[in-house]
């Protein structure tokens, strides 16, 4: 059954978001795509997130069709760090005041119109919260209108969650099999529907400007790599394999993007111990800045990004590199993989959950962690061009597959299931419409059936 949109609401809960403030990883990433996606597909959504204390605490966007609800924001106002400061406070807050305003604000009235809610809450945080507020639609009476699910997209946090009643109160998904299969030492077994990517993700660079910054980069591996400063990522071994090359007497240009984590200082110490020269830059503008950037820095290996680069900067990265490092150790599903294939670079994978990947088909995926094999693996692609174009066309042919839309109609099938398991009974579908018969007369007034 397909759930119409003039009788569905959706609402998702997750600790991040689409502010700047709320974005610490790929999960404010993902609510941003998916419930922009939702909206724009004809679904009233709304997106409860830790927001920015200075932005309004309601925001409408999408024709008025996604509805932002910044929540937690007086404690946000006295933790100016970002989703995560002051992150006990937030969550104690999250579980006493938001089940019941969601309640009164949103369900019930929709409810009262004969709709059905679907509730999707992200990660350890919100699963209290989900708990209550199956128990309170219960009490109110409209449990059977209420759709809830709870989705894990890593394991934090995994040990101070009430199993049983998350798993009374929702039917449980995740976002690949490596996390089902993570999951099930914990003696769960949830649903994998996977991420998604917006459609605009879809991206072709100016060739022009992907040109420059290749010559810019003036070296033999012009590589990428963005994301958290965490061990899992592996940045260690990305940074030691290329100061093997450089030893090999290759040129290496190795262009970085972290965060505030402790261990980026490590990973910059590592890279200078390795003999590779660090430069640290704020983020260009845009590509023609940054191959300024890269000109000024023919004699420096790494280069390290201190601050946002724009969305659009990035993919136009993307094209123009070899390759993007997505090397993690541990990595639930890995959105920027997907995303590098969207803009046609090739993505050099670890093996865990990003289950889109395939080895020399659309990426490049790592079976270790051992640095020679980027090193050797690298190498190869260099000797092989016209391997290295069909995995760029198949890539981004790959990324089509996953644009949100259709992850949402996979999650729109799963609902089904999920309604179905917690008793809850969907809207039926609109009959289809009736054609009317039409009946013509012949001059000598003999009746034909023209639909015949």
């Amino acid at each position: 059954m397909s759930l119409d949109p003039s009788q569905t609401v959706f609402v998702l809960l997750s600790f991040e978001g689409p502010d700047a403030y709320s974005q610490a990883g790929g999960l404010g990433v993902r609510v941003k795509g998916l419930s922009r996606s939702l909206a724009r597909m004809g679904y009233p959504t709304y997106l409860y997130f830790c927001g920015d204390p200075d932005l309004p605490g309601e925001e409408d966007l999408e024709g008025g069709q996604l509805h932002l609800r910044r929540w937690c924001q007086w404690i946000s106002a006295q933790h100016r760090g970002g989703v995560y400061d002051g992150e006990e406070g937030k969550v104690r807050d999250w579980n006493y005041s938001l089940p019941p305003s969601l309640i009164d604000k949103v369900i019930e009235p929709a409810a009262g119109d004969a709709k059905q809610v679907v509730i999707l809450g992200e990660e350890w945080h919100t699963a209290w919260s989900m708990k209550l507020i199956s128990d309170l639609v219960f009490y109110r009476g409209i449990r059977d209108r209420t759709v809830v699910l709870w989705n894990a997209n890593n394991t934090f946090g995994f040990h101070r969650i009430d199993w049983p009643a998350v798993n009374l109160a929702t039917t449980i998904t995740t976002v690949s099999r490596y996390m089902k299969f993570r999951m099930w030492e914990w003696g769960q077994n949830p649903i994998v529907v996977p991420n998604g990517i917006p459609r605009e993700s879809i991206f072709d660079a100016d060739p022009a400007a992907v040109e420059d910054l290749r010559s810019a980069a003036a070296a033999d591996h012009f590589w990428f790599k963005i994301g958290r400063f965490d061990p899992d990522k592996r940045w260690l071994m990305a940074v030691t394999a290329a100061a093997e090359l450089k030893r090999r007497g290759r040129t290496v240009k190795l262009l970085i993007r972290g965060g505030r984590e402790p261990h980026g200082a490590e990973v910059v110490t590592h890279a200078e111990h390795q003999g590779l020269v660090v430069r640290h830059a704020r983020a260009p503008a845009d590509a023609a800045a940054l191959a300024t950037l890269l000109r000024e820095s023919r004699e420096v290996d790494v280069i390290n990004v201190t601050s946002f680069l724009s969305d659009a900067l990035v993919r136009s990265i993307y094209s123009a590199c070899d390759v993007v490092l997505a090397n993690s150790g541990h990595e639930p599903f890995g959105l920027v993989g997907l995303e590098v294939m969207a803009a046609r670079g090739i993505a050099v994978t670890g093996s865990t959950g990003e289950d889109y990947a395939e080895a020399y088909r659309n990426a490049v995926v790592l079976e270790t962690d051992d640095p020679l094999e980027i090193v050797t693996e690298l190498s190869v692609l260099k000797e092989r061009p016209r391997l290295v174009t069909e995995m760029r066309k198949r890539g981004r042919a790959t990324a089509r597959d996953y644009v949100w839309e259709k992850v949402i109609d996979q999650l729109l099938l799963r609902i089904d299931f999920a309604a179905a398991h917690q008793g809850v009974r969907l809207p039926a579908e609109p009959a289809p419409r009736r054609v009317p018969r039409r009946r013509v007369r012949k001059p000598d007034a003999a009746i034909i059936d023209v639909n015949k």
